[in-house]
């Protein structure tokens, strides 16, 4: 079987424009529940689901918490959120680690994610042609963290369990979601701040943490 590294998106391949855009957002509406709670609502609700525009997508995520949404907080809120996908960035490591990998791996690209802020990056840096699939959670209908999102993809690339690692920066996201499957997963933890058994600090140390 092709040994596959799913990718996470943003803090792992990518640096968001804005200082965590889904934490903005929750201080924007006062939103003040438990935050993997608050987290979960909200993928739920914006991320699920394919959207005209992020008013809807906003709209949703008012629906889902039960609120109503301001015109002025409606304004900041897609500010907030466009400015982040439109100054986003790649990490400078990357491409060359991508490129190296694809050599002997299949790179598939899992994101919990809008359908706006991704797929825009994805194109705007020439991204794609890294991954063989890219499976976004607005387009499955379900997020990383949902039960089926990697038995789906894993059927369907014809791979299992011990053929698969996630690599990503969210314990929540992507790290418990993989392990609760009992797949291989390596934490992307950039600014060393958490403990955790066999994290890597940057890409370039991926290669020597992988099991293969």
């Amino acid at each position: 079987m092709a040994k596959t590294i799913f990718f996470d998106f943003w803090g792992t391949l990518v640096e968001q424009g804005v200082w965590s855009p889904i934490k903005q957002a929750g201080t924007i509406l006062h939103i003040y529940l438990p935050f993997p709670v608050y987290v979960n609502r909200l993928q739920k609700a914006m991320m699920t689901s394919s959207f005209n525009d992020l008013k809807s997508a906003f709209l949703a995520l008012g629906e889902e918490l039960n609120i109503d949404i301001s015109r002025q907080e409606m304004d900041d809120l897609i500010g907030m959120w466009n400015k982040s996908w439109m100054l986003a960035e790649p990490y400078d490591d990357v491409a060359k680690t991508l490129q190296q990998l694809q050599k002997e791996y299949t790179l598939v690209l899992v994101a919990n994610t809008d359908s706006f802020s991704v797929d825009r990056v994805l194109d705007k840096y020439q991204l794609r042609p890294y991954f063989k699939k890219i499976y976004l959670s607005y387009q499955l209908g379900k997020t990383k963290s949902e039960e089926g999102f990697f038995d789906q993809i894993m059927n369907e690339l014809g791979v299992t369990i011990k053929d698969c690692v996630m690599v990503g920066d969210s314990l929540q996201s992507d790290i418990l979601p993989a392990q609760k499957l009992g797949m291989k997963a390596i934490l992307v933890d950039r600014h060393n701040r958490r403990e955790a058994e066999g994290k890597i600090t940057s890409l370039t140390e991926l290669q020597g943490a992988l099991p293969w």
